[in-house]
């Protein structure tokens, strides 16, 4: 598709300014992301109301940031905003499900055989992690060598699925974000309660691909794709410090 096409898909920009506002009490309160003073709505339309300031703020200034055309590509929070109006609510039992299944075959928990400088980092930076689920939220996973699936204890799994449904909306959708993003239900969990940087879990669950980039080096389209990440794991940094 040529750059022109592309643009005649996108909507122009129809606003002079973007702005976070307390949202009417029509809404139940919050805080509103405003286009010159009026609200947009996501696809099932309901309105661009968020439960904190700062959140409606971070949103407010994607749109403020889109020049002559709205790229909807480069607004990863507001995709995730307009997914959580207009998904969680409805669907909070089959979202908690969706990340629990992650937590069943936990990613943190296969480890390599070898070679033993990769074996050591994931021991030590995954165990640790592992380590502060137990810790902070009583969640026993058992590691395994290698990639023959092991059942996670069942209490645990039952555990994971209770916690997620004690989360609001918001923090719901973001969790679920970011785990589909990192591959791992404990890196989301420990991103959302502040334990690691959206960049550093990030790192993590790439652990062995930057290993295998730092003994024999990353091509162009790895690189490119690595950096396309790290935007989205800043954006759910930000979103949960924002809910916080």
């Amino acid at each position: 598709m040529s750059d022109k096409s592309e643009l005649l898909l996108k909507p122009k920009r129809f606003y002079k300014a973007a702005a976070a506002a307390p949202a009417s009490s029509e809404t139940g309160g919050g805080f509103a992301v405003q286009l010159d003073g009026r609200t947009p709505k996501t696809p099932e339309k309901k309105p661009l109301v968020l439960p904190t300031l700062a959140l409606a703020e971070m949103i407010a200034a994607e749109w403020e940031a889109q020049v002559e055309y709205i790229d909807h590509a480069l607004m990863p929070a507001t995709r995730l905003a307009f997914t959580t109006l207009d998904r969680i609510p409805a669907t909070r039992a089959g979202v908690a499900q969706e990340i629990t299944a992650y937590a069943a075959s936990e990613h943190l928990c296969y480890r390599a055989e070898h070679p033993t400088p990769l074996v050591e980092r994931q021991s030590r930076e995954w165990g640790a992690i592992l380590d502060w689920a137990k810790a902070e939220h009583g969640l026993a996973f058992t590691p395994v060598t290698g990639i023959i699936h092991q059942p996670q204890p069942l209490a645990t799994v039952a555990a994971v699925e209770a916690l997620l449904l004690t989360l609001d909306d918001f923090t719901l959708g973001g969790v679920a974000f970011a785990n589909a993003l990192l591959g791992s239900a404990v890196l989301a969990l420990a991103v959302r309660a502040g334990r690691l940087t959206g960049q550093r879990a990030l790192d993590l669950s790439r652990l062995e691909e930057i290993f295998q980039a730092e003994q024999w080096g990353q091509d162009d389209e790895a690189t490119a794709r690595a950096a396309a990440l790290a935007i989205e794991a800043e954006m759910i940094d930000r979103w949960f410090a924002a809910l916080r």
